[in-house]
């Protein structure tokens, strides 16, 4: 079965400031990663169509909408010192949050076995009435409010080196949605603590893992392996959502962790078995060193495909970071007897 790609040139419109490591050749560095990785042909191209007001008003103030709107109508410029936007970025933007609809209606078509939306700006720091973190709408609580709308069980998971604060804010009590964030701490945004849990009847939808720099990708499975999947299978989702950010690779310059190619493909692949095929979508968030992207991106999309085996970077191992691991494990079982 083949996996959906949703990507767009519109993409590469979206202005985010001159010298900004989130920039257009980063969509270029993954057209290089899937070539390399031998995945051209496994891929079914999807257009993605524009989000919505309604779509958006899920998870975004309208009032925010139509600021962000006309400030990108009158040229556009900075909305916080990392996060700027140009009169093209809203277009891109709506398009962006758009992707993962459009991808979801050709999985449930069963047109793939699992999807990937290749999108700038990436989304998961946006608030419901702010944007931040290079990101203006998140893209990935659109996707889940639509199908946590529909009466599904959503799964998100992020493994992104930065915590998604946006997403974790919009679904913070909301129990028909789990966040799950793997990430460095200390590091921007400041949030995701181990003991942020969710709040209400969505106590405990909340999990975060909270690594310290250095931390390699045998850590990482350990998380997914004891704490990430025992947890989602206990919440029971129908459908999975990666915040598939690559700037856990040791090479990239924003962060200070130490992830290969082919820890992705390890956590992609064991992260997948939480749904069933075709239930399972990717959005790509993170990731600035572009030789790390591409490797990353290759590899992850390759342990979706059958037989795929591109792995050229070996898991690494050795880091710090299996302390976290029980504390979380900890925090899951008092929640439990709760």
């Amino acid at each position: 079965m083949a996996l959906l790609y949703a990507t767009h040139p519109r993409f590469l419109d979206h202005d985010s400031g001159a010298g900004h490591p989130e920039r257009p050749a980063r969509l270029l560095a993954v057209e290089r990663g899937i070539a390399a990785a031998g995945l051209t042909e496994a891929l079914t191209p999807v257009v993605p169509e524009p989000a919505s007001v309604e779509d958006l008003a899920r998870v975004h103030r309208v009032a925010y909408l139509d600021a962000l709107r006309r400030f990108g109508a009158h040229g556009g410029g900075n909305l916080d010192p990392d996060t700027h936007m140009g009169p093209q970025s809203y277009d891109a933007a709506l398009l962006a949050a758009g992707a993962g609809l459009t991808v979801i209606e050709r999985l449930r078509a069963g047109d793939g076995r699992a999807g990937f939306c290749a999108v700038r700006p990436p989304g998961h720091h946006a608030l419901a009435d702010r944007a931040m973190g290079f990101c203006l709408l998140n893209n990935v609580a659109v996707a889940a409010a639509a199908l946590a709308d529909q009466g599904e069980r959503v799964a998100i998971v992020d493994y992104d080196a930065h915590h998604g604060n946006g997403t974790q804010d919009i679904f913070f009590a909301d129990p028909r949605v789990l966040y799950v964030s793997l990430h460095e701490w200390p590091a921007y945004p400041g949030t995701g603590r181990i003991d942020e849990v969710g709040e209400g009847p969505a106590r405990g939808t909340t999990l975060n893992l909270p690594f310290p720099p250095g931390t390699t990708g045998d850590v990482y499975r350990r998380a997914v392996d004891d704490v990430v999947w025992p947890a989602a299978a206990a919440f029971a989702p129908t459908w999975l959502i990666v915040s598939a950010g690559f700037d856990a690779h040791r090479r990239d310059p924003l962060t200070d962790l130490g992830l290969t190619a082919g820890d992705f493909a390890d956590l992609t692949a064991t992260l997948a078995t939480i749904v069933p095929a075709g239930r399972c979508l990717l959005f790509l968030e993170g990731g600035y060193d572009l030789e790390a992207l591409a490797t990353s991106v290759g590899s992850a999309l390759s342990a979706l495909v059958d037989d795929g085996d591109y792995r050229p970077e070996p898991a690494s191992s050795g880091g710090p970071g299996a302390n976290i691991c029980a504390q979380a494990l900890n925090i899951r079982e008092r929640l439990a007897d709760q």
